[in-house]
């Protein structure tokens, strides 16, 4: 599949690595130009730079999607490098400690909701401003296979990322005849660095949660971005308010 963003313009949240870089580096390779942002600014900056030492137009720029003000700035900011915006990727997220409900702590569950829920409700709210002067653009926001099913010991960031979908599913039914599409991704166990980090926290949950992948092995980052990319293209123009779930085959028990 030719997927081709020629002209196009595109904003990656938690993009300097990762699942977020692969999607960020994808976008340019189609064509784009592509804002990476990232709560480290360093770090946004030098996925960037990478992007335009291959010749790519590129962006980093400092973006904690829990505050609705470093959200807006960041948007205004792709804005007004590259004059609009017509696909963004709201891939911010993190992870909590695995641990039972019962034992859990408010702060932990606060920053998850804050993060991985309302992060993507600002992103949306800002991006789709921008998209509405336009008459155009496409959203994928990220939630998880923990929002399609209940992981034990994930409770705060399983009811963010079901909270995700339901966003999703709201915001695309009112902007379907606007010319804006909005959807989302559950993607399942992907080899990145925050998986590694879980892994090593939590090595038994974890590895129990790898055993279960039917296709036998983790995702790759390349893999979430092609599905990115033909949700944000004309290819997917049908598809409204759909949750995709690249998993590996983990959510069709």
């Amino acid at each position: 599949m030719n997927i081709s963003f020629k002209d196009k313009v595109a904003f990656v949240t938690g993009g300097a690595g990762g699942i977020g870089f692969a999607t960020a580096r994808a976008f340019a390779d189609a064509g784009a130009a592509v804002a990476i942002t990232d709560i480290n600014e360093a770090a946004a900056k030098v996925a960037a730079a990478r992007l335009i030492e291959s010749g790519h137009r590129a962006i980093g720029l400092h973006c904690d999607v829990a505050n609705e003000d470093s959200v807006a700035s960041a948007i205004a900011a792709t804005v007004s490098a590259f004059g609009r915006l017509d696909a963004a990727y709201n891939n911010a997220g993190l992870h909590a400690p695995s641990i039972e409900t019962a034992d859990a702590l408010a702060e932990d569950f606060d920053r998850v909701i804050a993060v991985n829920l309302r992060g993507v409700w600002a992103c949306m709210k800002h991006e789709l401003r921008q998209m509405r002067k336009q008459g155009s653009g496409a959203i994928v926001n990220c939630s998880s296979q923990s929002g399609l099913a209940g992981i034990a010991g994930l409770g705060a960031y399983t009811a963010s990322k079901h909270g995700v979908i339901g966003l999703t599913k709201a915001a695309a039914l009112e902007y379907a005849r606007k010319g804006i599409r909005i959807n989302a991704i559950c993607p399942g166990t992907i080899n990145t660095p925050m998986v590694t980090k879980a892994m090593a926290d939590h090595p038994v949950a974890m590895q129990a949660v790898i055993d279960e992948i039917p296709l036998g092995r983790m995702g790759t980052p390349e893999e979430i971005a092609s599905a990115v990319l033909w949700l944000c293209s004309p290819g997917a123009g049908f598809m409204i308010g759909q949750i995709v779930a690249p998993d590996g085959g983990y959510t069709a028990h």
